[in-house]
């Protein structure tokens, strides 16, 4: 459950629905298996687990939700080889090449004919509504993912007034400040050994440096030819370590010692009350991290 990325969204206005209310507007989007014709499948789902019924987990007034997507596979080259022994099959049948739109709709015959005996997958993307806090926070690596959920959530309760983060100053500015002059860098930060460079230029050049000492001269090098940090590894008051990028997304986000050892002080009887632990002190520390996040770049830019 713990959450490895954020992509933190933030209300543009009050969202004001309560848990009972939610749950209400997003019972009938319940996650069902495909169906034997069904490319795929997509619906809510307890983020506890297959055995409790509750679509959202509460817990000090944060909610988290799950959505769960199955998709079919169908390998594109067993559809191509398939395609190509028909094809050839009618056009020697009919001793004449058949067109672009034929050779289309036997290709959706084929699909639909294989669609009930392929395999299938599925995968859960988990976010929490801070409703105090003004965020939704979804774990999700990328921008695509993140705005799935959301495109699905805002079709069971009609609006979702939400926008990306976005502060004042740019990140990647900054964090070049940070590598350039570590006088600049925050008291509560510490710089770790991965960054990712990027040169400002249209399809400029990248430079990618793991386990790597960012103090060294040929960073500053690549730096003083106007390389920016586009990505860049650090930790934060020794609670939590990742990697933030130019838009301000957390990938690789670990929940370090000083977190872990309050959940194992902490006696929980079964999964559901582990899963409510484990909800709690990580929705309690993001949402203290969060605002210093953006404090840290300047502050919300609101326009």
């Amino acid at each position: 459950m713990w959450f490895k990325n954020l992509a933190l969204y933030r209300f543009t206005e009050p969202f004001t629905l309560s848990t009972d209310e939610l749950s209400a507007k997003i019972n009938d989007k319940r996650f069902r298996p495909c169906g034997s014709h069904d490319e795929f499948s997509m619906g809510w789902t307890s983020p506890v687990g297959n055995t409790v019924e509750q679509l959202i987990h509460e817990s000090n007034g944060f909610m988290m939700l799950c959505l769960k997507k199955e998709e079919k596979v169908i390998p594109a080259a067993v559809i191509a080889e398939m395609l190509q022994e028909k094809v050839s099959e009618k056009e020697e049948q009919e001793a004449r090449k058949l067109s672009k739109k034929e050779r289309t709709a036997l290709k959706d015959e084929l699909i639909f004919e294989i669609l009930p005996r392929a395999f299938s997958f599925s995968k859960k993307t988990y976010a929490y509504i801070d409703p105090k806090g003004g965020w939704i926070v979804v774990d999700a690596a990328s921008a695509k993912k993140a705005e799935d959920l959301l495109s699905f959530l805002r079709k069971c309760i009609s609006s979702l007034p939400v926008t990306p983060i976005n502060t004042i100053d740019k990140p990647a500015i900054i964090m070049t400040q940070w590598l350039s002059d570590n006088q600049s860098l925050p008291k509560d930060l510490v710089i770790e050994d991965e960054c990712e460079l990027r040169s400002p230029e249209e399809d400029g050049s990248i430079i990618r440096c793991k386990r790597h000492n960012l103090g060294l001269p040929e960073i500053t090098n690549h730096l003083d030819t106007g390389k920016q940090v586009i990505k860049l590894a650090v930790n934060w008051t020794d609670r939590l370590s990742f990697i933030v990028d130019e838009n301000l997304s957390i990938k690789r986000l670990k929940f370090l010692d000083l977190i872990q050892d309050q959940v194992a002080d902490t006696e929980a009887e079964d999964e559901i009350s582990q899963f409510d632990v484990d909800f709690s002190i990580m929705s309690l520390e993001l949402s203290n991290f969060i605002p210093r996040l953006v404090e840290i770049f300047g502050g919300e830019n609101k326009t």
